[in-house]
């Protein structure tokens, strides 16, 4: 754990005498944006669910995918916000977790690429081989949108061929906010990114739409999801998770929802991300 985690975020509007004393829900998210809005979309979270289930919660970031899914996996954390493939990860080395909400746009969620103007590329509802041979830039190596479902629709359209393989340059930029970038600056050609992290970027007026554009997007697969470890209830009582999950899905706050690129949560299961669990063991993502 040492090494993976930050301090954790204190709650706005919120103080640790507001919640009644006992163990705390602590939970964290893969860092999948920008770190301020990350602070404050978590941040608001962290004080919604204290203030209505009554214990102390915390936020804690992490710096890269991998250490949300160690931290869950290690019990440093008790709730995660995944995304597809890390939240399928974080379920199988964690007997009885389960996967209880999600965004209503997370039950089929889609990749976009996005090229930068110099390219010349127009939107195609395929992708277009004329992509080929430029630069090209994933997001984080296990990010569902922004690796793993565009990786492997690449690979069907381009007859097996790894990415490797098609483009001049592979990059991975770590996030959905700094593949915009890179590919806005023209340090790649190309790039893949989250359409939540895309449109929250575009409406910040992070995104020049005279040097960065939208080529193509994915067909859909289930994403971004609230995971919750499976011994929570023995630790906080009986009905834990379910009243956890119930108040997820309660949120109507646009103050909250906003951040997130969301109209609101919905129940989940683990069967839903099933397509999901099928693509990342045949990447090779799953132990």
């Amino acid at each position: 754990m040492a090494g993976t985690m930050l301090a954790g975020v204190a709650l706005p509007g919120a103080r640790a005498a507001d919640a009644a004393p006992g163990p705390t829900l602590v939970f964290t998210a893969i860092p999948d944006g920008d770190e301020t809005r990350l602070v404050e979309r978590f941040g608001k979270v962290a004080a919604y669910l204290q203030a209505r289930l009554g214990v102390p919660v915390r936020y804690v970031p992490v710096k890269s995918y991998p250490a949300a899914v160690t931290s869950f996996v290690n019990g440093g954390v008790q709730l995660a916000w995944f995304g597809g493939v890390t939240g399928v990860q974080a379920r199988a080395k964690v007997p009885g977790s389960r996967a209880i909400a999600q965004g209503a746009e997370d039950t089929a969620f889609r990749s976009l690429m996005i090229a930068n103007r110099g390219t010349g590329l127009e939107p195609a509802p395929d992708l277009q081989p004329a992509i080929a041979g430029r630069t090209f830039t994933f997001g984080a190596r296990t990010s569902t949108s922004g690796r793993v479902m565009p990786e492997y629709e690449l690979r069907k359209a381009f007859g097996g061929r790894a990415p490797e393989q098609v483009f001049a340059r592979v990059g991975f930029s770590g996030d959905h906010s700094r593949t915009i970038q890179l590919v806005q600056s023209g340090a790649y050609d190309l790039g893949v990114v989250d359409p939540s992290v895309w449109d929250l970027d575009r409406k910040a007026g992070r995104v020049d739409p005279s040097k960065v554009s939208v080529i193509w997007r994915s067909p859909p697969f289930p994403d971004y999801q609230w995971t919750m470890r499976g011994d929570v209830d023995a630790t906080f009582g009986p009905g834990f998770t379910r009243k956890v999950a119930d108040t997820l899905v309660g949120i109507d706050d646009p103050a909250i929802l906003a951040p997130f690129g969301r109209s609101r949560f919905v129940p989940a299961d683990n069967a839903e991300y099933a397509p999901v669990e099928v693509v990342a063991k045949a990447a090779g993502l799953l132990d």
